[in-house]
């Protein structure tokens, strides 16, 4: 069985979330994701809308998702790697780079376009 391992903050929830999460469970047989703690995103220079138990239910509720964890930290992707025995590791080409460290293959794919949270933020407050 092939397990694939992906992180995020997946806050507001949108297609580009389900994009990457597809795309990453057509890489193997088994997906593990991991979901920014509310801490880690402060660290990221982020807020998020909803509370990172919100964002892991709604992430654990896809059908393409096995299984889900919080991540507390950046620093501990590779020990996520091996905590789950992933045999890729797969990120949005926004982060390319700058995981190839980890002990698994990384594979990075392309953003859907014109869809972020951050553009999402910016259309709500913006108004």
């Amino acid at each position: 069985m092939k397990k694939i391992i992906t992180f995020g903050t997946f806050d507001l929830f949108h297609i580009g979330h389900v994009n990457i999460l597809e795309r990453s469970k057509a890489e193997g047989d088994y997906l593990i994701v991991g979901v920014s703690s509310d801490e880690l995103n402060l660290k990221k220079n982020k807020k998020s809308i909803f509370s990172a138990s919100d964002r892991l239910r709604i992430v654990s509720s896809l059908r393409c998702v096995d299984e889900v964890f919080i991540e507390e930290s950046l620093e501990l992707k590779d020990f996520y790697v091996k905590k789950y025995n992933a045999d890729l590791l797969t990120m949005g080409d926004d982060w390319k780079g700058h995981f190839d460290w980890v002990s698994c293959p990384v594979k990075y794919f392309e953003r859907t376009p014109d869809i972020s949270t951050t553009l999402l933020k910016h259309i709500i407050y913006d108004k």
